[in-house]
Protein backbone atom coordinates (compact mmCIF):
# COMPACT_ATOMS: atom_id res chain seq x y z
CA UNK A 1 0.00 0.00 0.00
CA UNK A 2 1.33 3.34 -0.91
CA UNK A 3 2.07 5.54 2.06
CA UNK A 4 -0.79 8.53 1.67
CA UNK A 5 0.22 12.27 3.78
CA UNK A 6 -2.75 13.68 5.82
CA UNK A 7 -3.49 16.14 2.90
CA UNK A 8 -4.05 12.82 0.50
CA UNK A 9 -5.86 11.00 3.32
CA UNK A 10 -8.07 14.31 4.34
CA UNK A 11 -8.86 15.24 0.90
CA UNK A 12 -8.97 11.30 -0.28
CA UNK A 13 -12.33 10.94 2.41
CA UNK A 14 -15.23 10.68 0.00
CA UNK A 15 -18.60 9.22 -0.05
CA UNK A 16 -18.18 6.53 -1.72
CA UNK A 17 -21.91 4.13 -2.00
CA UNK A 18 -21.27 1.39 -4.26
CA UNK A 19 -19.03 -0.75 -2.88
CA UNK A 20 -17.51 -4.29 -3.12
CA UNK A 21 -15.80 -6.94 -1.57
CA UNK A 22 -13.57 -8.11 -4.18
CA UNK A 23 -11.02 -8.89 -3.51
CA UNK A 24 -12.41 -9.70 0.12
CA UNK A 25 -11.51 -7.06 3.27
CA UNK A 26 -9.37 -9.10 5.72
CA UNK A 27 -10.91 -8.35 9.23
CA UNK A 28 -7.57 -7.33 10.70
CA UNK A 29 -7.16 -4.25 8.70
CA UNK A 30 -10.90 -3.17 9.84
CA UNK A 31 -9.53 -3.67 13.39
CA UNK A 32 -6.29 -1.98 13.05
CA UNK A 33 -8.55 1.02 11.85
CA UNK A 34 -10.47 1.17 14.84
CA UNK A 35 -8.39 0.62 17.35
CA UNK A 36 -6.26 3.88 16.20
CA UNK A 37 -9.85 5.45 15.66
CA UNK A 38 -10.25 4.97 19.32
CA UNK A 39 -7.97 7.50 20.26
CA UNK A 40 -10.20 10.21 19.45
CA UNK A 41 -10.99 12.96 22.06
CA UNK A 42 -14.25 13.20 24.30
CA UNK A 43 -15.51 15.59 26.43
CA UNK A 44 -13.71 14.77 30.21
CA UNK A 45 -12.36 12.00 28.50
CA UNK A 46 -15.81 10.00 29.34
CA UNK A 47 -15.05 7.35 26.68
CA UNK A 48 -19.11 6.85 25.34
CA UNK A 49 -18.71 5.88 21.61
CA UNK A 50 -19.45 1.73 21.49
CA UNK A 51 -19.42 0.50 18.10
CA UNK A 52 -20.65 -2.90 16.49
CA UNK A 53 -19.26 -4.10 13.40
CA UNK A 54 -21.07 -5.93 10.70
CA UNK A 55 -19.27 -8.45 8.24
CA UNK A 56 -20.30 -11.38 6.35
CA UNK A 57 -24.23 -12.37 6.66
CA UNK A 58 -24.97 -9.70 10.01
CA UNK A 59 -23.66 -7.00 7.35
CA UNK A 60 -26.19 -8.23 4.84
CA UNK A 61 -28.96 -8.94 7.12
CA UNK A 62 -28.47 -5.14 8.28
CA UNK A 63 -29.19 -3.94 4.93
CA UNK A 64 -31.80 -6.18 4.47
CA UNK A 65 -33.83 -4.93 7.86
CA UNK A 66 -32.96 -1.15 6.60
CA UNK A 67 -34.50 -2.07 2.57
CA UNK A 68 -37.52 -3.88 3.95
CA UNK A 69 -38.02 -0.97 6.47
CA UNK A 70 -37.86 1.51 3.44
CA UNK A 71 -39.96 -0.36 1.31
CA UNK A 72 -42.87 0.25 3.57
CA UNK A 73 -41.99 3.90 3.62
CA UNK A 74 -40.55 5.02 0.11
CA UNK A 75 -43.51 5.03 -2.64
CA UNK A 76 -43.16 2.00 -5.15
CA UNK A 77 -42.35 4.04 -8.19
CA UNK A 78 -39.41 5.45 -6.49
CA UNK A 79 -38.28 2.47 -4.67
CA UNK A 80 -36.01 1.29 -7.69
CA UNK A 81 -33.36 3.90 -7.01
CA UNK A 82 -33.70 3.38 -3.07
CA UNK A 83 -33.39 -0.78 -3.98
CA UNK A 84 -30.25 0.04 -6.05
CA UNK A 85 -28.70 2.24 -2.87
CA UNK A 86 -29.41 -0.53 -0.46
CA UNK A 87 -27.76 -2.82 -3.20
CA UNK A 88 -24.44 -0.88 -3.56
CA UNK A 89 -24.24 -0.78 0.48
CA UNK A 90 -24.67 -4.87 0.63
CA UNK A 91 -22.06 -5.21 -1.70
CA UNK A 92 -19.54 -4.49 0.77
CA UNK A 93 -17.50 -5.62 3.31
CA UNK A 94 -18.93 -4.67 6.62
CA UNK A 95 -20.79 -1.85 7.75
CA UNK A 96 -19.55 0.14 11.56
CA UNK A 97 -23.00 1.05 13.79
CA UNK A 98 -21.64 3.92 16.04
CA UNK A 99 -24.00 4.52 19.53
CA UNK A 100 -23.41 6.28 22.60
CA UNK A 101 -23.68 4.78 25.32
CA UNK A 102 -26.30 6.48 27.14
CA UNK A 103 -25.90 5.64 31.01
CA UNK A 104 -21.68 6.37 30.84
CA UNK A 105 -22.75 10.02 29.40
CA UNK A 106 -25.71 10.47 32.38
CA UNK A 107 -22.86 9.19 34.90
CA UNK A 108 -20.35 11.96 33.73
CA UNK A 109 -23.01 14.26 33.07
CA UNK A 110 -24.47 13.69 37.04
CA UNK A 111 -20.66 14.40 38.15
CA UNK A 112 -19.35 17.27 36.49
CA UNK A 113 -19.98 20.87 37.82
CA UNK A 114 -23.78 21.96 37.06
CA UNK A 115 -22.72 24.42 34.82
CA UNK A 116 -21.98 21.86 32.81
CA UNK A 117 -24.73 19.41 32.89
CA UNK A 118 -26.82 21.07 30.39
CA UNK A 119 -23.97 20.56 27.42
CA UNK A 120 -23.48 16.59 27.69
CA UNK A 121 -25.60 15.29 24.67
CA UNK A 122 -23.85 17.97 23.02
CA UNK A 123 -20.64 16.93 23.76
CA UNK A 124 -22.03 13.11 23.02
CA UNK A 125 -22.56 13.82 19.60
CA UNK A 126 -19.30 16.11 19.02
CA UNK A 127 -17.56 13.13 20.31
CA UNK A 128 -19.55 10.47 18.11
CA UNK A 129 -18.82 12.71 15.35
CA UNK A 130 -14.95 12.95 16.09
CA UNK A 131 -14.73 8.87 16.07
CA UNK A 132 -16.81 8.74 13.16
CA UNK A 133 -14.15 10.96 11.24
CA UNK A 134 -11.49 8.88 12.69
CA UNK A 135 -12.87 5.67 11.29
CA UNK A 136 -13.09 7.31 7.85
CA UNK A 137 -10.10 8.79 7.42
CA UNK A 138 -8.31 5.55 8.71
CA UNK A 139 -10.18 3.57 6.13
CA UNK A 140 -9.66 5.81 3.51
CA UNK A 141 -5.67 5.35 4.45
CA UNK A 142 -6.38 1.93 3.42
CA UNK A 143 -7.30 2.59 0.26
CA UNK A 144 -11.17 1.56 1.46
CA UNK A 145 -14.31 3.34 0.33
CA UNK A 146 -17.28 3.95 2.95
CA UNK A 147 -20.27 6.81 3.52
CA UNK A 148 -22.12 7.99 6.41
CA UNK A 149 -26.19 6.45 6.78
CA UNK A 150 -28.35 7.71 9.29
CA UNK A 151 -31.48 4.92 8.79
CA UNK A 152 -31.77 5.64 12.62
CA UNK A 153 -34.41 5.94 14.45
CA UNK A 154 -36.46 3.77 11.84
CA UNK A 155 -34.13 0.53 12.04
CA UNK A 156 -33.18 1.06 16.20
CA UNK A 157 -35.58 -1.56 17.36
CA UNK A 158 -34.88 -4.59 14.57
CA UNK A 159 -30.80 -3.67 15.27
CA UNK A 160 -31.46 -3.49 18.75
CA UNK A 161 -33.19 -7.29 18.79
CA UNK A 162 -31.36 -8.87 16.05
CA UNK A 163 -27.93 -8.18 17.53
CA UNK A 164 -28.82 -7.88 21.12
CA UNK A 165 -27.68 -4.13 21.56
CA UNK A 166 -27.63 -3.17 25.29
CA UNK A 167 -30.73 -0.85 26.35
CA UNK A 168 -28.72 2.05 27.21
CA UNK A 169 -26.77 2.18 23.55
CA UNK A 170 -28.73 4.76 21.10
CA UNK A 171 -27.89 4.14 17.36
CA UNK A 172 -26.20 7.29 16.24
CA UNK A 173 -24.89 6.39 12.25
CA UNK A 174 -24.27 3.36 9.51
CA UNK A 175 -20.76 3.40 7.95
CA UNK A 176 -20.95 0.56 5.22
CA UNK A 177 -17.10 0.12 3.78
CA UNK A 178 -15.61 -1.79 1.25
CA UNK A 179 -13.42 -1.38 -1.82
CA UNK A 180 -14.95 1.47 -4.38
CA UNK A 181 -16.69 0.45 -6.78
CA UNK A 182 -18.07 4.12 -8.37
CA UNK A 183 -15.65 7.06 -8.32
CA UNK A 184 -17.35 9.71 -6.64
CA UNK A 185 -17.80 13.46 -8.87
CA UNK A 186 -16.01 16.68 -8.13
CA UNK A 187 -16.80 18.16 -4.58
CA UNK A 188 -17.11 22.58 -4.62
CA UNK A 189 -16.58 24.71 -1.65
CA UNK A 190 -17.57 27.75 -0.01
CA UNK A 191 -15.22 30.43 -0.80
CA UNK A 192 -12.17 30.71 2.09
CA UNK A 193 -13.39 33.99 3.55
CA UNK A 194 -16.92 33.38 3.84
CA UNK A 195 -16.19 30.06 6.06
CA UNK A 196 -12.86 31.63 8.22
CA UNK A 197 -12.67 35.11 9.62
CA UNK A 198 -9.12 36.19 11.16
CA UNK A 199 -8.75 38.66 13.91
Amino acid sequence: MIQMSLEEIVKGRRSIRKLTNEPEVPRSQIEEVIKLALHAPSAFNMQSGRLVVLTGAHHEQLWDIVTETLRARVPAEKFGATQDRMNGFRAGAGTVLFFEDQALVKTTQEKSPPSYQAHFHNWSQQGSAILQYAVWLGLTEQGLAASLQHYNPIIDEKVMREWEIPDDWALVAQMPYGRPAETPGERTFLPYADVVKWH
